[in-house]
């Protein structure tokens, strides 16, 4: 059983003496709970419904324990504090759902790559611009990576995320899974103890900047006139009238005639917005 130095901090105990680590009793009551999803709401709109209170008990017990706490209410209490926005940051980075892999839905890169790009590309060619594209959740990175011959602006919501993508280091396993000609043009081996992994070649991490952004904060640090935003497999985490303020905030940041490609479980049905279906989970500004 392991014990705090801190003596200082709201893990300490009554008397000045470090508590023992007691966070595999701890309990998340229903109105620590409450809290807890309002601020994740306010902050991300992230909407945890009822079932999910095991998860995010799960995913805090960890932070509990570095921050040396014996209930989740001690958690709330920071998270209330001056310490709050700092912390608030760690919690929405830990319910991040960070589910992705290279070349996911492939039917969008496909039909980008040989329908819907094509005839731009000598428009920008005539004016001298580049391509913007901006995958709007990039999690870990293997969506822009993906897409890294054309892209040039990528963000998330996670820092943990945000490091791991920045690095550019991934297992060699299922989830990673690239044809070898790719595996060899565009990434190194790992050696030694970093044999079973692969890292994206520097030429490459350089033609992307990952930045964390929250999709709901006012103004968003990306240049506006995007040719195609990538927002997947997101939305399903928010309720209507978030889906609705996201659409008309990504809209906003689109080029007319850009394209906003959602994920394919997705819809904008019942989301008023200025956009036209051009495919199937693909939409075009007017």
């Amino acid at each position: 059983m392991t014990t705090t130095s801190r003596t200082s901090e709201p893990g300490a105990g009554g008397n000045g003496l470090p508590r023992m680590d007691p966070f595999f009793t701890a309990t998340l009551s229903a109105e620590a709970y409450r809290i807890l999803v309002a601020l994740v709401y306010q902050h991300s709109r992230i909407q945890l419904g009822p079932d999910k209170q095991p998860m995010l008990a799960n995913r805090l017990r960890k932070r509990l324990r570095e921050l040396g706490l014996v209930s989740y209410d001690e958690y709330c209490a920071i998270l209330q504090s001056e310490r709050g926005p700092d912390e608030i940051e760690h919690l929405v980075d830990l319910i991040s759902t960070n589910h992705t892999r290279f070349f996911r839905e492939p039917e969008h890169f496909t039909l980008l790559t040989e329908r819907l790009l094509p005839p731009l590309i000598p428009q920008l060619a005539v004016t001298g611009s580049g391509l913007r594209v901006w995958s709007a959740a990039a999690a870990s990175g293997e969506e822009p990576y993906t897409l890294v011959e054309w892209l040039v602006e990528a963000s998330d919501i996670s820092h943990r995320m945000l490091d791991q993508a920045q690095q550019g280091i991934y297992r060699l396993d299922a989830r990673h899974a690239l044809p070898p000609e790719l595996l060899q043009r565009y990434f190194q081996r790992g050696v030694g103890a970093r044999e079973g992994t692969c890292r994206v070649k520097a030429e490459l991490r350089k033609r992307v900047r990952l930045q964390r952004i929250n999709l709901f904060q006012a103004e968003y640090p990306v240049p506006l006139d995007q040719h195609v935003i990538f927002c997947r497999n997101v939305m399903i985490y928010f309720d209507l009238p978030s889906r609705t303020t996201l659409v008309q905030k990504l809209t906003r940041q689109l080029a007319p005639g850009g394209l906003l490609v959602i994920g394919h479980s997705e819809s904008l049905l019942g989301i008023h917005h200025e956009l036209e279906s051009v495919r199937q989970s693909i939409y075009r500004r007017r």
